[in-house]
């Protein structure tokens, strides 16, 4: 038995062990993202025309920790739990974000599904590209603070603005019909969407991203995390 654990140990090279320890802390960014999409009015707040969220912030944080790679995998998750909540529990404009709801003759499509995933993955990539810009730029070793900041708000900023001018690219005349606006007006509509829902969010994002990552990213904390 001795001969057989040893060779065990012996077989778990330091890329095995390095590979196990990135899928666990992919697992545990999922299952954190899991649970706030999946808990009443935490990680999706419904608004009647769309729905506010806050899941990016655990996307971003995951890509400033983990990488652009796994930060995708993370925004694929956070993509995941928007196609099966608007599948499951959708509101007017769910077509948007899955082919399986329709609303009268409306219906969603494979726009649907660029719209739900697209952005999301691109959330888990933005942010770390745009940290590692502003670190290199600030010249320094420590957290930095303006690259938290900015990260946050490139996150938030690239879900919005993606969802919402796709949606213009694929739903115009539907998505105008159901919010009841014209469709020479849908424009505008979706532009004061961004102003009162994605603004704050990215406002929000920015502020928990710097709370939150200058204690993550912290060399120490980091070590002890095991990260």
């Amino acid at each position: 038995m001795s001969n057989v654990s040893a060779a065990a140990a012996a077989s778990k090279t330091p890329a095995t062990i390095s590979k196990t320890k990135g899928m666990t802390q992919v697992a545990l960014f999922m299952a954190l993202i899991f649970l706030m999409a999946f808990t009443p009015f935490l990680g999706y707040i419904p608004l009647g025309f769309t729905r506010a969220t806050i899941i990016h912030i655990p996307v971003i944080i995951g890509a400033l920790l983990l990488g652009p790679k796994k930060g995708a995998l993370l925004g694929l998750a956070f993509g995941l739990t928007s196609f099966i909540n608007n599948t499951m529990n959708p509101t007017v404009t769910s077509f948007v974000f899955t082919p399986f709801y329709s609303l009268g003759e409306y219906s969603g499509g494979i726009g649907s599904v660029i719209i739900c995933f697209v952005p999301r993955i691109l959330v888990g990539v933005v942010p770390f590209f745009v940290y590692r810009f502003v670190k290199k730029l600030s010249k320094t070793d420590k957290v930095s603070v303006p690259g938290l900041a900015l990260a946050g708000v490139a996150g938030a900023l690239t879900n919005t603005l993606l969802v919402m001018n796709l949606i213009f690219l694929f739903f115009r005349d539907a998505y105008a019909s159901a919010n009841g606006v014209a469709s020479n007006a849908v424009y505008g509509f979706i532009l004061s969407i961004i102003g009162m829902n994605g603004v704050p969010e990215a406002i929000v994002a920015g502020i928990l991203t710097v709370l939150i990552g200058k204690v993550l990213l912290n060399k120490n904390v980091r070590s002890k995390l095991g990260f």
